[in-house]
């Protein structure tokens, strides 16, 4: 027998309100790549992924970067509530505080994406960091990485030496430094630049993402000589929201985001090596472009050069002091140092 055709009608409508109902939660975070790279790309599939851990209730919107402000401004643009969080790399807001670019990207200590996820869950780094960025109206849910960036270079380089003189592209902070102290002449310059600044000559080399990102980005058109695997730079990244709204968040919901976005940390980095490896192929095959894997003779002068630039940062205040007994002591601990 037929239902009657009303019953049908409201059904269909109950269906579609329920469907179309709004999140409680809806936000909107900046990450700090543009919209084509993976690892992007990987970062908005785990928002996705969120929303069904949280039966529809948390909404994430993952914007690229400059989508509403800068990259040196979402701390202050989450602080403010323009966004609702960020994920990305603490370095950018080095001018606010050293100590941002000191434990976001401790230059050349990590040799090993998952020893940093060992030491920012469990050897103290991510408490140092939120009573770093509270007082800036932010937490930090969890932390993540990249594996060991790649250098994408125009020129050969085979030695520490061969920096000299290179204009290469390095955030704001340690990285920059310690470029500096090797004899490269590095350029501030925003993520996003990259490609047009080495598609013009601006720069010779630069400190920028994984080989698979920097490949997507296109930028073996011109840096026929990318260094990988990499040596220097695993920053870290951020996934903090605004710290009023999270101390809104009941408490299931806070457990949800901190395991879904840890969860998101190890997924990124398998990926992102898979990503890698077959670029790398893909590079190998190229008659066109020479991957270049520095001599562990030749890394350990780069990792000599950065721990003295660690014990100069130590220096700056209170909070570095902190993040660099905390770091270091974690690496000897492990025999790691």
């Amino acid at each position: 027998m037929l239902k009657h055709p009303l019953i049908i009608t409201s059904s269909v409508l109950l269906i579609g309100m329920s469907a179309a109902q709004a999140a409680e939660y809806e936000w909107s975070f900046q990450a700090s790549e543009t919209s084509g790279e993976p690892s992007f790309k990987i970062k908005q599939e785990w928002a996705d992924k969120i929303e069904t851990m949280t039966d529809g209730r948390v909404s994430i919107e993952v914007m690229p970067i400059n989508s509403v402000v800068g990259p040196t401004e979402t701390l202050d643009a989450v602080s403010s509530g323009i966004l609702d969080g960020h994920m990305t790399d603490p370095s950018y807001f080095s001018g606010q505080d050293p100590a941002f670019g000191m434990l976001g990207n401790l230059v050349g200590a990590w040799s090993d994406p998952y020893d940093f996820l060992e030491y920012m869950k469990y050897g103290g780094g991510e408490d140092l960091y939120n009573e770093l960025i509270e007082p800036y109206g932010a937490h930090n849910i969890a932390s993540a990485t990249f594996p060991l960036e790649s250098v994408p270079t125009i020129e050969k380089i085979e030695t520490i030496e061969d920096f000299e003189g290179i204009k290469i592209r390095a955030p704001q902070g340690m990285v920059y430094n310690i470029f500096e102290r090797i004899g490269a002449s590095p350029v501030n310059l925003p993520g996003s630049e990259v490609f047009t600044a080495m598609e013009k000559g601006t720069i010779d080399a630069a400190d920028s993402t994984v080989l698979s990102n920097n490949d997507a980005m296109g930028l073996h058109d011109f840096a026929k000589y990318p260094l990988y695997p990499g040596f220097h730079s695993m920053p870290m990244i951020d996934i903090s929201i605004n710290k009023e709204t999270w101390d809104s968040l009941p408490e299931d919901l806070q457990t949800t985001l901190e395991t879904g976005f840890d969860a998101m940390a190890y997924d990124l980095i398998a990926r992102l090596k898979e990503q890698d490896l077959e670029t790398l192929q893909e590079l190998k095959e190229n008659p066109d472009v020479e991957p270049v894997d520095l001599s562990a003779e030749e890394r350990k002068k780069f990792r000599e050069a950065a721990k003295e630039e660690w014990a100069e940062w130590a220096e700056k205040n209170d909070m570095t002091q902190k993040i660099y007994d905390s770091a270091t002591g974690f690496l000897e601990s492990r025999n790691l140092l």
